[in-house]
């Protein structure tokens, strides 16, 4: 009886621990990153995000982004864009503010999004109605590749994104 009351003790012990392992959220499986420069304007670009991983997937087949679907660009909550003053994106204006930032790609090119709701979980609760910008860029092949998801941002305005083999550019002036 004693052993059946130990076992019992045991298993429900082990259930338990898996159960709040699973549903640890302070421990994301990509990690938190941030990316922040002035720019030549003043204007001063935070990029708030978390790292997928290749992990020996490819991407658009195993992994996001997948083509003509929208995507966080990022993983967990969506990735949020921060610029101190406006600014103006590929020549298109941006007034200062928190984004969500979203992408889509088709082929090549990117359609990068800035949406007015930065404070959401992936893009569940995406809503088109509340871009407050869309641009494209051309994707290319990345001299290195980057086994994490990684945002670069240079005085100059240039924000890039590494990823895989890619490496997506657009310019904030």
């Amino acid at each position: 009886m004693k052993k059946i009351f130990l076992l019992t003790a045991v298993i429900g012990f082990l259930f338990t621990q898996t159960t709040f392992a699973q549903d640890d959220k302070s421990k994301p499986p990509s990690p938190p990153a941030k990316a922040s420069e002035t720019i030549s304007s003043g204007a001063v670009i935070t990029i708030d995000y978390s790292q997928p991983g290749v992990k020996g997937r490819t991407i658009g087949k195993d992994l996001e982004p997948m083509e003509g679907q929208v995507w966080r660009t990022g993983a967990n909550n969506a990735t949020v864009f921060e610029i101190s003053k406006d600014v103006t994106i590929e020549g298109k204006p941006l007034a200062a503010g928190k984004y969500g930032l979203f992408s889509v790609v088709k082929g090549g090119e990117w359609t990068i999004i800035f949406n007015k709701t930065w404070k959401q979980w992936g893009a569940f609760q995406y809503k088109e109605a509340d871009d407050a910008l869309r641009v494209t860029a051309k994707s290319s092949k990345a001299a290195n590749f980057s086994e994490r998801m990684t945002f670069l941002v240079d005085a100059s305005g240039k924000v890039s994104l590494l990823w895989g083999d890619n490496l997506v550019s657009f310019q904030v002036k």
